[in-house]
């Protein structure tokens, strides 16, 4: 654990930080000439079937959202997140961003520059910005994310996961955070449990 922080928080943006699906559900529609109403809510992670892309048409899809429309730079934070990080940052807690947006290839440049740019402009505070698929390798004493996948992966290592609630995760045993501020209300719990285990300091000699 970095020598000042309390707790080290790994954060997902997609999903997590940033509205990743009204992003890519505009430039989805932009591509295909289609209002964005006449794409279905997504409820399965990962599967963009119900939009009629195949896996490779997603592929081209989102290398072109990337690209063309700027998605990462351009796209909405949640609600509260960078007020909820600043108060934990506050607190002590070392905010590690991870993300697996390096997923497309021939737009990395593009992907990193405006996912650091992002959070400039909207203000979120971090240490580490780690842009990594497999999650459980990556040091942290609490995650923060949405994808099924990644939150069942890090809870078989051992690793405790809040669930940032969306439709595509509902069937995931909590904790789960409906806001942020419920994430805050979590970190904070697990900030006291520590406090509480400390050693309590020996008497001073009569």
């Amino acid at each position: 654990m970095p020598p000042t922080a309390s707790l080290v928080l790994g954060v997902d943006l997609d999903g997590v930080c940033a509205d990743y699906e009204a992003a890519f559900r505009a430039s989805v529609a932009r591509q295909l000439d289609l209002d964005p109403a006449k794409l279905a809510p997504q409820t399965v992670h990962d599967s963009y079937s119900q939009w009629g892309l195949s896996a490779e048409a997603f592929e081209r899809a989102h290398r072109l959202a990337v690209v063309e429309d700027r998605m990462f730079r351009h796209m909405a934070p949640l609600p509260g997140v960078s007020e909820a990080l600043w108060r934990l940052s506050d607190r002590g807690v070392w905010i590690r961003i991870i993300t697996h947006r390096l997923c497309v290839n021939w737009a990395h440049e593009t992907t990193a520059a405006d996912t650091a740019g992002w959070l400039d402009a909207h203000n979120l505070p971090y240490r580490d910005l780690c842009f990594i698929g497999d999650k459980p390798d990556v040091g942290a004493d609490l995650y923060v994310d949405d994808a099924p996948g990644n939150v069942l992966a890090l809870r078989a290592t051992g690793r405790p996961a809040i669930v940032f609630d969306q439709p595509y995760n509902r069937h995931l045993p909590g904790p789960r955070a409906y806001t942020w501020d419920d994430v805050v209300a979590v970190v904070e719990a697990e900030l006291a449990a520590r406090e509480r285990q400390l050693p309590l300091p020996l008497p001073e000699e009569p």
